[in-house]
């Protein structure tokens, strides 16, 4: 991801602050409202588009959090801090773990990473795998979901699905049940791609750096809600624990299933 988009992101949400003060200030004016409830305004409306912090780091409880319409599309986990420990970093791995009963990637997959796992688009192949919860769709001529990695390819060249590296293989990791989980194309390609930007980027840098990736499933349902990552470099200079959730703008899911209904309600703010 490019300085100039980062910029523009940053610029957008900063114009959304703005904007909601503005319209919030306006009611509180009309209303004769006081000095305090108009601070209590302003920070209303930073709240709207800035992720919140929970210390809520469980499975249970972070698949327990349910999206609200409008929200940040991600929030962070105890204060965006992993909880990883770097002095584990020895040898260059992924631990994929195995499929639950119902063949969900819930446990998710630890990975010890260094400069030579980052990988070209180059040997991409066609992904066929169909993780739970699959039921693709095309909303205004785009797909809702994609097959999301828990580690993802771009960071994974050279470890095969035993998770061991060998330099003989030079495309990151395909077509792996045990790294795939359904994903909304929003939560793959705005949301997470931006985490693991910054893992590429302190690769490229030599650092060594070890990532967690696991979706949360809430009970028995087939779709994640979100996606847990942490990651953390041996120097700790990258350092970022998250939750994604698994939402998609104009859309609804039954995550028992998979299955969604277009919703114009369903409002999904970029980050």
């Amino acid at each position: 991801m490019t300085k100039r988009r980062r910029k523009q992101r940053h610029s957008h949400s900063f114009l959304s602050v703005i904007v909601s003060i503005i319209v919030l200030a306006g009611a509180w004016y009309f209303t004769g409202g006081t000095p305090s409830s108009l601070n209590d305004l302003v920070q209303q409306a930073t709240n709207m588009v800035t992720p919140k912090t929970t210390n809520d780091t469980t499975t249970g409880d972070l698949a327990k959090l349910t999206y609200q319409s409008g929200k940040p599309a991600f929030i962070y986990v105890n204060h965006n801090k992993a909880k990883l420990n770097p002095q584990k970093w020895q040898t260059n791995h992924v631990v994929y773990s195995v499929l639950d009963h119902f063949n969900r990637t819930s446990t998710g997959n630890l990975a010890y990473l260094e400069s030579r796992n980052l990988a070209s688009d180059s040997n991409r192949v066609r992904q066929y795998v169909e993780p739970t919860g699959w039921h693709q769709k095309f909303v205004d001529g785009q797909p809702i979901i994609n097959r999301g990695h828990l580690i993802a390819y771009s960071i994974s060249k050279g470890i095969n699905q035993n998770g061991q590296y060998n330099p003989a293989d030079t495309s990151g990791d395909q077509n792996n049940p045990k790294n795939l989980f359904t994903q909304t194309a929003f939560s793959n390609q705005r949301i997470q791609t931006i985490f693991e930007q910054k893992i590429r980027d302190a690769l490229r840098d030599g650092k060594r750096v070890i990532f967690f990736a696991k979706p949360e499933f809430r009970d028995h349902e087939l779709m994640a809600r979100g996606i847990h990552l942490e990651a953390i470099s041996t120097d700790k200079s990258l350092n970022f624990n998250v939750y994604l959730y698994n939402v998609q703008p104009n859309v609804s899911f039954d995550y028992a299933t998979g299955r969604s209904t277009i919703d114009r309600n369903m409002h999904v703010p970029d980050p």
